[in-house]
């Protein structure tokens, strides 16, 4: 691999090669920024007391100067011990839960020190938020979050304490072999799974947040805690956030991330684990972010084939290109796991007791008899045909329930709601208003799919959950009256999850700007589910308004709604 990530005459100033282990005496690991602590296992302490940490920046008064935070209590029961390390997003410290007598890792958040009391409060808030967020995952591949403790006007993150080292670190011995990053990167893919299932991006997926633990145990590590990240783009209050080369092209572009960000940066994980870089990595951020938006990297050469295959398939530009999690889970598992042939297959491969003349086997030709290359070679073969039958039988990539060719988005952050879609459909986010939306295009440009979350607010108009408001609204041209005209309306009362409250409208109108001797009828089938407080959702489908397409526009429609999920807690 070369040093270019990709792009020819483009070099970088880390001219980096595959890294070779150093030998060297036994030490604690540092933390990475960002990330629960971690210790080697052979010197994991047994108590606060004879803890081996060390921390990776020392006290400016002096190097051996005691911290004076040290044996401070948080919340009545965390006891701070000593201070692994810090960096941009926070500092972390080792402590002890003298309620349960274990060892915690915990985060104290840093805010700059320019923001003014209200922004900082704000900040404060949004970590909360997250750090409460994050609590909600529960899977072993995930750092588990103890509790937020609030103290001086600001959350403390208690977390569980990981004794391993990360990717990061890993690498630094030498890259992986594809086997290896494909294990890993499985546990990676199950905790991203779990993250989403709870409605939370990770958003810094990275090397140095992929922990290496006991027993092949792999953790990711930093589910958004203390980041600050605003929706607008990707800094707030002049803080960078997240690593440039892991980054998606959709966030460095400013628009909100989704779930297929996250499966970027996982490939870009990937990448890296078998080549020892990231392939957008360049001398300066500007550089870097910019080989993310326009690089096109080359196969990892020492990840080819399958594993090569599924890696540049997440890095494709548009997230809706981009496989799907179960996509990608069954190439890894299949890198990861190969099929094992059984006792009685390796048996008859070997020629044992099958009746063959000279030790050879009875289902093998002649000329094969003593050839274990050319037995390998047919075995294979036939293994290679067995898994294509499973394949076209019986489709792992189908979702249960969903049509032939669709799948479920999860936009949980976004709408509080997971969509299904066909899979050919492009994503696409719209411009950010009071009303959180996402959209969804048919490749052909006649079907549109779109579902917001609306929530009323006293400083902003919107349009009551009802028929009778929606009527008026068409009627009267739709927004800002100058969306349609001739529009003809119609509305029902329809069931959702139970309530009775939703209610289903279908517009037939022509475009507002639309001025042809024959112009053409649009429609809106549209779905508004009332929730609590203030709170509904919108889902349309965009048809024509006439003809076989309008047929297939409300096939469309149905099977939108049939498999259309909102969370259960907003709903009345």
């Amino acid at each position: 691999m070369t040093n270019d990530g990709g792009r020819a005459n483009e070099p970088t100033s880390y001219g980096l090669r595959p890294p070779h282990p150093q030998p060297q005496a036994p030490q604690p690991y540092p933390p990475h920024q960002g990330q629960p602590p971690q210790v080697p296992p052979q010197t994991a302490p047994q108590s606060a007391q004879d803890s081996p940490y060390q921390p990776t920046q020392r006290s400016p008064q002096s190097p051996t100067a005691p911290d004076p935070s040290a044996g401070r209590l948080l919340g009545g029961r965390y006891r701070l011990v000593s201070r692994l390390g810090h960096g941009g997003m926070g500092t972390v410290w080792l402590a002890h839960d003298e309620v349960v007598d274990r060892d915690v890792a915990v985060k104290e958040p840093r805010v700059p020190e320019h923001l003014s009391a209200q922004e900082r409060d704000t900040v404060h808030r949004r970590m909360r938020r997250e750090a409460t967020s994050a609590a909600r995952i529960d899977h072993p591949s995930v750092v588990t979050m103890h509790d937020v403790v609030v103290e001086d006007a600001k959350p403390w993150i208690v977390m569980e304490l990981v004794r391993g080292q990360s990717l990061a670190d890993r690498l630094q011995e030498g890259t992986l072999d594809p086997r290896e990053a494909a294990r890993i990167g499985l546990d990676v893919l199950d905790a991203l799974n779990a993250a989403h299932e709870a409605g939370v991006l990770h958003r810094d997926v990275k090397p140095d947040n992929v922990l290496l633990g006991r027993a092949d145990r792999v953790v990711l590590s930093d589910f958004g805690i203390a980041q600050v990240e605003g929706q607008q783009g990707l800094t707030e209050t002049g803080a960078f956030v997240g690593s440039p080369e892991f980054i998606a092209p959709e966030r460095v572009l400013g628009q909100r991330p989704g779930p297929e960000s996250d499966l970027w940066s996982l490939g870009v994980v990937l990448y890296a684990a078998v080549e020892g870089m990231s392939p957008y990595r360049r001398s300066n951020i500007p550089a870097t972010l910019q080989a993310v938006l326009s690089a096109e990297p080359q196969i990892p050469a020492r990840g080819s084939g399958a594993f090569g295959t599924v890696v540049m398939q997440l890095l494709r530009k548009d997230p809706a290109a981009r496989p799907t999690a179960a996509e990608v889970r069954a190439v890894l598992e299949s890198v990861a796991r190969p099929p094992q042939l059984s006792p009685e297959a390796t048996r008859l491969y070997q020629g044992e007791g099958n009746g063959a003349p000279g030790g050879g086997s009875k289902w093998l030709p002649p000329v094969l008899h003593g050839n274990r290359p050319a037995q390998y070679g047919l075995g294979g073969g036939l293994l290679a045909v067995v898994l294509a039958l499973v394949l076209i039988f019986f489709n792992p990539f189908a979702s249960e329930g969903l049509p032939e060719g669709w799948g479920v988005r999860p936009e949980a952050e976004i709408l509080e709601a997971e969509i299904a879609v066909p899979k050919d459909y492009r994503r696409s986010q719209e411009p950010q208003t009071e009303e959180t939306r996402v959209s969804f295009a048919d490749p052909s440009g006649v079907f549109h799919i779109s579902m917001e979350q609306v929530q009323k607010r006293p400083d902003n108009q919107i349009l009551a959950p009802e028929p009778k408001v929606w009527e008026a609204h068409y009627y009267g041209g739709g927004e800002s009256g100058t969306e349609m005209k001739e529009a003809k309306y119609s509305t029902r009362r329809s069931s959702f999850d139970g309530s009775d409250k939703a209610f289903e409208n279908v517009v037939d109108f022509t475009s507002y700007s639309d001025s042809s001797e024959e112009p053409v009828r649009h429609r809106y089938h549209e779905l508004v589910v009332p929730g609590e407080e203030d709170v509904y959702w919108r889902l349309r489908v965009s048809m024509p308004a006439q003809g076989d397409a309008m047929k297939d526009g409300e096939e469309l429609f149905s099977n939108v709604v049939k498999n259309v999920v909102i969370d259960s807690d907003y709903l009345p």
